[in-house]
């Protein structure tokens, strides 16, 4: 099997590790020999139970684990020291096991697999996963035009340029990409495989939940999560219906997400926040009867695919979504999946709430939730599309240096 390796600056213990980097892995590890290089949180790390699971379940699938501590401090420092011991580590793993491929996710890995490219020739992925530096500015993290900035889109551009293959996780940032680099992406593909989900593991409850529960999971305090449009949410569907509860399901803090939600506790009881494992979520979301996804949009979100919505629509579950988040609300209106919410003022709410209780009121909404997750969001389908870029990448490289060799010296 062809040697590969799997780069990311996110930890395979989070969540996110565990419903968007080891599913894609399991697949392609039938293929391909897969070291797997992940940066994990020092809480994560603490959990004995998951950590063995964990590398039970790469053994199984004959991937090479090697887990690094993700160091978050100091700001700018640690993302710098990071970066060179990851180049450090690829490099190793290059010359140690005879790499063909490395799969970058995200920019920093795919910054140092492009200087680790420059070295070796071992052509790399650019799997983008969103417009990184136009999500930092949107949250206040980076300001538009510092050395930062310019230091971020110029790895950006050269990323773009040199990468054997990129991945993109919506067709909305394609377009704005190669209006932005037309130059760099001139003959270049980008393969669009939106973030999917394990459908196997997310799938519509058996019954009906007898309490109408608004749910809401994933983060909210990233800075890239709409909370006063949430907080607008629950009061009108308080107002409207009072048998209505809601669940928010986050690792964030309970009583800074509280805070934010309902200042005034006005709700009270009604409103639970919890913390759930990643293999709790299918049977959590089992209790919702509706899912809110209320993120900022603009220029920064346009590359965005919520991790969460592939999973509630799995679920068989309607969402409520604003525009401006890459490809959702065509989704959501195309398919029929829920109702989209045009700005944050108490009309919009109440129009969008009338929308809500007629689309439920449709028997076959959990099935045309479910059959568009498998169609757009499942795993299967996003293995094979990583599978073919793989091939193409590998196959082009094989053909690159033929060419050299009858070249000759």
């Amino acid at each position: 099997m062809t040697p590969t390796l799997y780069l990311t600056r996110n930890g395979l213990l989070e969540p996110l590790g565990q419903s968007q980097v080891i599913p894609y892995l399991r697949g392609l590890s039938k293929d391909y020999a897969i070291t797997l290089i992940t940066y994990e949180k020092a809480e994560d790390w603490a959990d004995d139970e998951a950590v063995t699971q964990a590398r039970a379940d790469c053994s199984a699938h004959g991937i090479t684990w090697l887990p690094q501590v993700f160091r978050p401090h100091p700001k700018v420092i640690a993302p710098a020291l990071s970066m060179v011991r990851m180049a450090w580590l690829l490099r190793r793993e290059v010359r140690r096991r005879g790499i063909r491929l490395i799969h970058a996710r995200s920019y920093i890995p795919a910054a140092v697999a492009l200087a680790v490219h420059r070295i070796t020739g071992v052509p790399f992925i650019f799997d983008m996963r969103a417009l990184w530096p136009e999500e930092l500015i949107t949250a206040k993290r980076l300001k538009r035009g510092s050395w930062l900035h310019r230091f971020i889109t110029a790895a950006e551009r050269a990323c773009l340029k040199h990468a054997a293959g990129t991945v993109s996780l919506t067709e909305a940032a394609v377009g704005h990409l190669r209006q932005t680099y037309p130059q760099e992406l001139r003959g270049k593909e980008i393969t669009v495989i939106p973030t999917c989900a394990d459908l196997d593991r997310f799938r519509p409850a058996g019954e009906t939940p007898l309490t109408r529960v608004h749910g809401c999971i994933g983060t909210l305090l990233s800075g890239w999560f709409k909370t006063d449009w949430l907080r607008t949410w629950i009061q009108t569907a308080t107002e409207r219906d009072p048998a209505a509860c809601f669940e928010i399901l986050t690792r964030d803090d309970p009583q800074a997400v509280r805070t934010n939600i309902d200042p005034q506790k006005e709700i009270g009881e009604r409103l639970t926040i919890a913390s759930r494992k990643p293999a709790e979520m299918p049977a959590s979301l089992h209790a919702h009867t509706v899912s809110i996804l209320f993120f900022t949009g603009g220029l920064s979100k346009l590359g965005s695919s919520p991790t969460r919505m592939a999973e509630v629509l799995g679920s068989g579950l309607p969402v409520v979504a604003n525009r401006g988040v890459g490809d959702v609300a065509k989704i959501v209106e195309e398919h029929r999946v829920g109702v989209i919410v045009e700005d944050s003022s108490g009309e919009a709410m109440n129009e969008a709430f009338d929308g809500l209780r007629v689309l439920q009121a449709d028997p076959a909404l959990a099935k045309r939730c479910r059959a568009t997750a498998k169609a757009i969001f499942s795993l299967e389908a996003g293995t094979e599309r990583y599978s073919a870029l793989y091939k193409a990448c590998l196959s082009d490289q094989r053909a690159s240096v033929a060419l050299r060799n009858r070249r000759g010296p």
